[in-house]
């Protein structure tokens, strides 16, 4: 593959990586800025874009800022820390006006100013950790011949290398706290030769450390293992006692045996080693239950002015029945409740919609409904005959978007207002299309839920049309 040299970066693209044009070719490139002006490796070509490396900075952009942490350009995440904070808002900005206008095509008000976040470091209340008995090494680790004591490792997954796992130090996304207990049960497993999960042949006890925080001070960790032979078990159990006596802030220390070939958990039933099976969050006087397997948004703070938006576009009085689609534990759908007359939750989890539920009946709340399933089959026209015409709607769906199905369901149930929260402008831009015959954009809000990432989080407010 060529080299491409002295080649200026002009702009950010999509998924963190910058762009340079060289000639008629497109060339998308991770780890630097707009400014830089580097050397590149070209490691794939199609026909009029290819994917490069950068191998050689020859002069840096001034707009470059210094990475603070030791793992960065390897784990694979935050890959804007190299782009001042203000610069990253300005990138997001332009990356949900582009995609409204380009994909969704439809008139738009004016695009609010990004709504940047307070905390750029240790904002994420849940990280998720995996354990590997194959160490990733670096380049230069390889070049060096780096043999490590342990290469058994916990850590992050490297992106391309499913089975081998990159072990951290220190992460800057969650309370420090984080790091402590995981590098404390690394050490304990260290010598006490635990062994760590062979992801390509299963074997081994060590899987995933789940780490969970709240705005209220409280912890949960949980622990996952593959549990098979005879006095497995109990040396589980005694990792768990050091963890339970160590950390004796930890206030939900729960433990999942899987024994699957697969990491996923949902299927899988959660033990509680000490402590609750659960932890609170808490907002405007209201208290939300996070279970081991609940979805909440993982900024919290930044979540918390998500939701006023979402409350302020959705202009209730009191009077509206409001449809909360894709609920989670019911967050916004009870932080809206004392301004609707009624709020009806659906979610594809059904351990979310208990924590829904529960999250009503200890904050008091009596107009709430909740329903679990798949949305394209449970909002159908018969559901909102049954249950009434939504004055509101609020959806808050995954990245894939909304189903096609659960669209027209919408446009037929008719609300005055949809209020359409999004983490990915892409496919919210999609969305927005499939309606802009019955609704009108009336508001654009973008918000930062993930500084140092390319992620950014979008909120419109669709009126409907007058009818002709």
């Amino acid at each position: 593959m060529p080299l491409l040299e002295g080649i200026s970066i002009t702009g950010v693209a999509a998924e963190g990586k910058a762009i340079a044009k060289v000639d008629n070719l497109v060339v998308f490139v991770p780890y630097v800025v707009p400014g830089d002006v580097a050397d590149l490796q070209v490691r794939r070509k199609k026909h009029n874009y290819a994917e490069a490396e950068a191998v050689n900075i020859r002069q840096y952009s001034p707009l470059r800022a210094t990475s603070f942490c030791q793992h960065y350009g390897v784990c694979g995440g935050c890959q804007w820390q190299i782009l001042p904070y203000a610069e990253q808002l300005k990138y997001k900005q332009q990356q949900v006006t582009d995609n409204l206008t380009r994909i969704g095509k439809v008139a738009l008000p004016e695009i609010s100013p990004i709504l940047g976040s307070e905390q750029t470091e240790g904002y994420r209340n849940k990280l998720e950790y995996t354990f590997s008995n194959k160490r990733w090494l670096t380049r230069e680790e390889v070049a060096q011949n780096v043999v490590y004591e342990q290469m058994n490792a916990v850590g992050f997954h490297i992106p391309g290398a499913f089975d081998k796992v990159l072990a951290i130090d220190k992460c800057w996304l969650q309370d420090d706290v984080s790091n402590r207990i995981r590098n404390a049960i690394r050490d304990y497993a260290y010598e006490h030769r635990y062994t760590f999960i062979n992801l390509r042949t299963h074997e081994g006890m060590l899987r995933n450390l789940i780490i969970r925080t709240s705005s209220t001070g409280q912890l949960m960790v949980i622990l996952v293992a593959q549990v098979k032979e005879d006095g497995e078990m109990k040396r589980f159990e005694e990792l768990l006692q050091y963890v339970a006596d160590s950390f004796p802030e930890i206030t939900s220390l729960l433990y999942i045996i899987n024994n699957k070939v697969n990491d996923s958990i949902g299927d899988l039933d959660v033990h509680t080693f000490r402590g609750q099976n659960y932890i609170l969050e808490e907002m405007e006087g209201l208290r939300f239950k996070i279970g081991p397997k609940s979805f909440y948004q993982t900024n919290s703070r930044q979540a918390y002015n998500l939701y006023k938006i979402a409350r302020q576009f959705a202009g209730l009085t009191g009077e509206e029945l409001v449809y909360d689609l894709y609920t989670g534990t019911g967050t916004i759908a009870n932080f809206v409740s004392r301004q609707a007359r009624r709020v009806i939750g659906i979610e594809y989890v059904p351990e979310a919609i208990e924590d829904a539920r529960v999250n009503s009946e200890i904050n008091g709340i009596g107009n709430t409904l909740f329903f679990a399933g798949d949305m394209k089959d449970i909002l159908t026209a018969d559901f909102i005959r049954e249950h009434g015409n939504p004055d509101v709607i609020i959806t808050d769906p995954p990245r894939a978007g909304m189903h096609p199905d659960v669209v027209d369901v919408i446009l037929q149930a008719a609300p005055k207002r949809i209020v359409y929260v999004s983490c990915n402008p892409a496919t919210q831009a999609r969305d927005l299309q499939l309606m802009n015959a019955k609704y009108s954009v009336k508001a654009v809000q973008p918000v930062d839920m993930f500084p140092h990432t390319y992620h950014v989080e979008n909120v419109v407010l669709l009126e409907k049309r007058p009818e002709e």
